[in-house]
């Protein structure tokens, strides 16, 4: 079975795309230092994320980049406090799209949509 292993986030302004996700959830994002193709990818404004240290099971690694399309994405992201993240959606720019919920046994979730109409999905482990 394969497994997600990097996630491409596409914005209609990265540099406020950019600031949403690192305020928000703390990322670290910059322009991408692959040299495959440097006019294709300055072209696309293409960013490398880093979430943090990876966890067993678990990705740690995106991208970010000029949407070019109408593509969207929609992974699911595990935070620490579901509450305080969505205290702050709305005021960078996002909508709460499924408010928190609790699913028993497996943890908090919510879906947001972020200041680019990109829906993300929210996670907090039951299993800490």
């Amino acid at each position: 079975m394969a497994d997600i292993a990097h996630f491409m986030i596409p914005a209609d302004n990265v540099e406020r795309a950019k600031h949403f996700y690192r305020t928000l959830l703390g990322w670290k994002i910059e322009p991408t230092k692959n040299t495959m193709d440097t006019a294709k990818l300055a072209e696309m404004q293409y960013h490398d994320i880093s979430t943090g240290a990876a966890k067993n099971g678990t990705l740690n690694t995106g991208g970010l980049y000029k949407r070019h399309m109408t593509e969207s994405i929609i992974n699911f992201v595990e935070i620490e406090d579901i509450d305080n993240v969505l205290a702050n959606v709305e005021n960078l720019g996002g909508r709460i799209m499924m408010p928190k919920e609790e699913i028993k046994g497996v943890g908090l979730t919510a879906v947001i949509q972020d200041s680019e109409g990109n829906v993300i999905g929210l996670w907090t482990s039951a299993m800490k």
